[in-house]
């Protein structure tokens, strides 16, 4: 279930209620998924995650704006103890200055204005690499019949907004989920026409990065403009979700190309990325891209160009790559990373 929840009062939220006794109730945890685009915040309480409610990142000019809405719809009956926080963006002294959105999350700052005890703020994709381990089965979409190999480094990553990547990795009862900007490396070329598409992005764009290149909404709106001018057509006008309709309908050959692309590209990508981590508990694609169309992925030449390594082939064949179908898959990830690290919830 989802809610949607209006504007607020900056200063709704702050500070916590108290009994007839004078004590505070016993707290609950906010959690949040914070991305370029949208917000999505949810209380915990005894270990049970709520009803996840969503705000456009765009109608609100700060996060705190965006809490205290949040807070002031809930009509919780229990203090807020601690806050959860994943944050598109990298993390500096429990700082984030997000990448493709206005607003600037500082923990210090938050904890003061809401009275929490604590602030606990994570790499979007690192809440992504927590959740991974409670996946289900009907949680994903395969894309093949391999086998993960337990208590092996298991790798998500997914364009969105942007493109993300994490790895989870365990060693002897301990988990880390190691955090990365592997959106902003180079873009690599597998093809000569792959070579004389980014040659056209490098005359407009300079560095070419996976991001910015390919492997997000506005990556591949890039990546159509590239492949059209190195057609020499003239392309419709068409944002991200446009370009997607059309390649999936078949309405235009120009956006299946460019599809069709995106998902060679995330195979590569994807491949480089399995063979840095040692991937062997398997590759999991999330974001807000992909799962619209895992029937194409999975027919297209994702999987070919994953395994296509050269003396590695055989490493990468017997690894799974999935899709993550579970919407709000991340909460389950910022509920382990709760569980894990708040002594009292």
């Amino acid at each position: 279930m989802e809610e949607r929840f209006p504007r607020s009062p900056e200063d709704v939220g702050e500070g916590g209620s108290r009994d007839v006794t004078g004590r505070s109730p016993a707290s609950c945890v906010l959690l949040a998924d914070i991305g370029g685009t949208n917000s999505r915040f949810a209380l915990m309480e005894a270990g049970e995650i709520g009803p996840v409610s969503y705000a456009k990142v765009a109608d609100f000019p700060t996060v705190r704006d965006a809490m205290a809405a949040f807070l002031a719809q809930t009509g919780r009956s229990r203090r807020v103890g601690t806050a959860v926080l994943a944050v598109a963006g990298p993390l500096v002294n429990d700082r984030c200055v997000m990448t493709n959105s206005p607003w600037i999350i500082d923990g210090p700052e938050l904890r003061a204005a809401f009275g929490l005890d604590a602030v606990h703020m994570l790499n979007d994709f690192e809440a992504q690499a927590w959740a991974l381990p409670a996946l289900r089965p009907a949680d994903l979409f395969a894309l093949g019949a391999q086998s993960a190999t337990k208590g092996e480094p298991m790798l998500v990553l997914g364009p969105g907004t942007g493109f993300g990547v994490s790895c989870l990795v365990e060693r002897r009862g301990a988990r880390l989920a190691v955090i990365t900007e592997a959106g902003h490396a180079t873009l690599p070329a597998e093809s000569d026409r792959e070579e004389r598409v980014i040659a056209a992005m490098r005359r407009h764009l300079g560095h070419v990065s996976i991001e910015r290149g390919a492997l997000s909404g506005a990556g591949l709106e890039t990546l159509y403009l590239a492949i059209a001018e190195v057609d020499g057509v003239q392309p419709p006008p068409r944002d991200a979700a446009g370009i997607t309709k059309a390649a999936l309908d078949g309405s235009c050959a120009l956006s299946r190309a460019t599809l069709e692309m995106f998902c060679a590209i995330l195979g590569s990508v994807a491949g480089n990325l399995a063979v840095t981590f040692c991937a062997r508990g398997g590759v999991y694609i999330a974001g807000g891209i992909v799962p619209r169309f895992p029937d194409f992925l999975a027919a297209s030449d994702f999987r070919t160009r994953f395994e296509a390594k050269g003396r590695f082939h055989d490493y990468l064949r017997v690894i799974p790559t999935s899709v993550i179908v579970k919407p709000d898959g991340s909460f389950l990830g910022l509920k382990a990373f709760a569980d894990h690290t708040v002594s009292a919830i």
